[in-house]
């Protein structure tokens, strides 16, 4: 006697092999199909050439199990056997001729294949260079915005500024001058170690003098606003972004960049080589504190070698590299906050981005400044 309609409902599927036919019976259904999803490889499939696989006794089929039944017929297909179908239910048959198209197939069976590392080095390489695009036409549209501000003094949002100069300059003064009183302490340890053998006690001015305020002061005081208010701008950018407050600004008239990022880049051109001022006094006092401690050498003594050993040049390259370093942070951390797309992970994506590439941007930028001055002979 045949199952009634729910026991069929409730049988799993099942391929039933005889010498006469090969039948498909049950529920077709993701939840029925696990069993037999291990037991096809290992069915003894009638030898016939050509093969007729009944499927009145399936009762129910979903995708999965129209899938199942398709990657079968494959299979068989590619032993040299012809495989047919028949008895489907019209429902049926519709779904896995609808999986049968090309397109269909390839999205529900097709497996992207993994690039080679040429092709990888190839997509690095066009993104690289697209995103370099991007950034010099961000560059060219801030200066032609920053152009039209100059000639337009009112234009010129003086608020935004101060609030800027504030939370990067300001609020940076504890963690920059800890970490550059720090570095003073550490270098000049370092050299009293080889200055004490030759007696060249005095010579610890020379250099944690040279170090800090020509390459150690800008150059750290840059990285830590790098991470502090670089981040917090493309962080900022990038969540107006996904709340669509930059698309309601261009929506009543507000340029944008007139508004969020010139503001910042005028603020950090103010606000870092002030801090690289005070870098350079806290360098230098954690060299004097050291100097004396470890070397034998006073206050006096040590502030009157440094008249000597340091020229106003020497303090005028610190300086003059960190509105460029400003320039770097600030360019960057906006362009990757106007680089979100989509949702919550591409603002920590973004802000991570800008970050990184502000930092090294940064350090290439004063590689390329030892270079010149050298070549000038600063």
């Amino acid at each position: 006697m045949p199952p009634s309609a729910p026991e069929a409902l409730e049988r799993d599927a099942d391929v039933e092999i005889d010498a006469a036919a090969v039948r498909c019976v049950g529920a077709w259904t993701v939840g029925s199909i696990a069993t037999l999803e291990g037991r096809l490889s290992r069915l003894a499939w009638p030898s016939d050439r050509e093969l007729v696989i009944d499927a009145s006794g399936v009762v129910a089929m979903d995708t999965a199990g129209a899938w199942l039944l398709r990657r079968t017929m494959q299979a068989l297909e590619r032993e040299g056997r012809t495989v047919r179908v028949e008895g489907l239910r019209s429902e049926h048959r519709a779904l896995a001729d609808l999986l049968a198209t090309p397109a269909v197939a390839a999205a529900v069976a097709g497996q992207p294949a993994t690039p080679g590392w040429l092709a990888r080095l190839g997509r690095a390489a066009v993104q690289t260079v697209t995103q370099s695009l991007e950034m010099l036409s961000f560059v060219g549209e801030a200066s032609l915005v920053a152009l039209r501000s100059i000639a337009r003094p009112a234009r010129i949002r003086w608020r935004p500024i101060l609030y800027n100069v504030r939370t990067a300059g300001f609020d940076a003064l504890p963690i920059s001058g800890l970490l550059c009183f720090l570095m003073g302490i550490v270098i000049a340890y370092q050299g009293a170690t080889q200055l004490r053998r030759y007696g060249a006690n005095i010579f610890v001015a020379d250099l944690v003098g040279l170090a800090m305020l020509r390459e150690l002061s800008p150059l750290l005081t840059a990285i830590i606003v790098a991470g502090r208010s670089g981040s917090a701008y493309a962080a900022q950018i990038g969540t107006m972004k996904v709340t669509e407050e930059v698309d309601a600004l261009r929506t009543v008239g507000i340029a944008p960049i007139e508004l969020l990022v010139l503001p910042k880049i005028a603020a950090l051109a103010i606000a870092l080589p002030l801090l690289t001022v005070y870098a350079d006094v806290l360098g230098v006092a954690g060299g004097m504190v050291m100097a004396k401690t470890e070397l034998d050498v006073g206050y006096e003594d040590f502030l009157d070698r440094l008249q000597y050993a340091l020229r106003l040049s020497d303090f005028l390259v610190g300086i003059g590299k960190a509105p460029v370093f400003a320039a770097i942070i600030a360019l960057v951390g906006c362009f990757q906050g106007f680089q979100v797309v989509g949702d919550a992970e591409s603002v920590g994506h973004r802000t991570t981005v800008s970050v990184v590439q502000s930092i090294f941007l940064v350090i290439v930028a004063d590689a390329a400044f030892s270079v010149v001055f050298n070549a000038i002979g600063i």
